[in-house]
């Protein structure tokens, strides 16, 4: 089952300070979560989002657990060459009930990283082999990206973004599930909307869905 966590507010521990830290780090920087590394080296990428207070370091050796123990996170991510102390952490955690992953480990960790296919960060596709192939992910994506943007075109894109703004208006006005469901489906197929997306005319779109909401009946 592929799940996309909502981890806005959460506090996120990685373990470990390398190129594989950087790659995991990269793929929630984004998520409006607290990020906290414990390694006693970083790498430049690391120590440049160190120095520009996207995420915190706690600059110490894993020796044992009990710096993880004080800080009480929501999900661990350990990705160093240690991998007694991968095993360890992912036993801690899984002791205490705390999403845990460890990049040397996938079959033991609460959940696997998917290559991920992105379109404005408001369409997003995953490729996911369960962690039996990370490779193969890559490559797959590589593959598909190229054939999704042919189809997947700017004009979805910012017909989501209407969409969205309808739905919290009709949430507003319409009274209900069925009826909200109705004006949205009149709106994503309304032809006069989707011209105006087409010549660029986003906020005239978006002023026309508007309309249609207040006209509901």
């Amino acid at each position: 089952m592929i799940i996309n966590l909502n981890l806005e507010g959460k506090k996120i521990i990685v373990v470990g300070g390398g190129n594989e830290a950087e790659k995991r780090i990269k793929s929630i920087l984004n998520e409006k979560c607290e990020i906290l590394v414990i390694s006693d080296s970083i790498n430049k990428q690391i120590k440049n989002w160190v120095k520009i207070k996207k995420i915190k370091l706690k600059k110490q050796k894993i020796e044992n657990l009990k710096c993880i123990t004080e800080l009480k996170p929501d999900l661990i991510i350990t990705t160093t060459n240690d991998r007694k102390i991968n095993q360890k952490i992912i036993t801690y955690a899984k002791k205490r009930k705390t999403i845990v992953y460890s990049s040397d480990n996938p079959d033991d960790s609460d959940f696997s990283n998917a290559s991920i296919i992105d379109f404005e960060k408001t369409i997003q596709i995953a490729i996911f082999t369960g962690g039996k192939s990370p490779a193969m992910s890559k490559k797959i994506k590589s593959k598909s990206e190229k054939a999704l943007k042919k189809v997947i075109l700017k004009e979805d894109i910012d017909q989501i973004k209407i969409q969205k703004i309808s739905r919290k208006l009709a949430k507003e006005i319409i009274p209900t599930q069925f009826e909200r469901k109705q004006c949205l489906n009149n709106i994503m197929n309304d032809k006069h909307i989707d011209q105006l997306i087409k010549d660029g005319q986003v906020k005239k779109a978006e002023k026309r869905a508007i309309e249609i909401i207040k006209k509901w009946k």
